[in-house]
């Protein structure tokens, strides 16, 4: 059975791990999720870690940087030490960054949590169970928590 790491943070003013937990659930079996929760961004990286050295398949790595200048400095190191741990261990951490500032209103920032945790969930299945889905999809402008982008035919 696999293991899909999920890492998150208190930080965080929207419960992504809900709604990707959720998502997984709804979208096949033949997994188990396991949680290792934080304070902060910066965290991420050796919740991630631990997850992957717990026997995790993959992990999503769930944050909400706020909207200050500091804020986007400390997401760029937390991002720039996930990649560290996913290239020192071979597996996958998929980033789930949801800037407050993406949205105008708190109503379309849990809009667009939910929707990328969501999307990035059934990204996390796929590498794990559906390899052939994404290679159909390649190329055709997919984006999480946003509308798709048209293709360049």
């Amino acid at each position: 059975m696999k293991k899909i790491g999920i890492a998150d943070t208190t930080f965080a003013r929207y419960d992504m791990y809900r709604s990707a937990a959720d998502e997984l659930n709804s979208i096949g079996s033949g997994f188990r999720i396991e949680r290792y929760t934080v304070p902060g961004i910066k965290d991420l990286a050796i919740a991630s870690q631990k997850l992957i050295e717990n026997g995790c398949d993959i992990v999503l790595a769930l944050g909400m940087p706020g909207p200050e200048e500091i804020d986007k400095q400390c997401a760029d190191q937390a991002s720039r030490s996930l990649l560290d741990v996913e290239i020192k261990h071979s597996v996958h951490i998929i980033e789930v960054f949801v800037h407050e500032d993406e949205a105008d209103d708190d109503k379309g920032l849990g809009e667009l949590a939910d929707n990328r945790a969501r999307e990035h969930a059934v990204n996390a299945y796929d590498l794990l169970f559906r390899q052939d889905r994404l290679q159909r999809m390649a190329g055709t402008g997919q984006r999480e928590g946003h509308p798709d982008a048209e293709p360049i035919r």
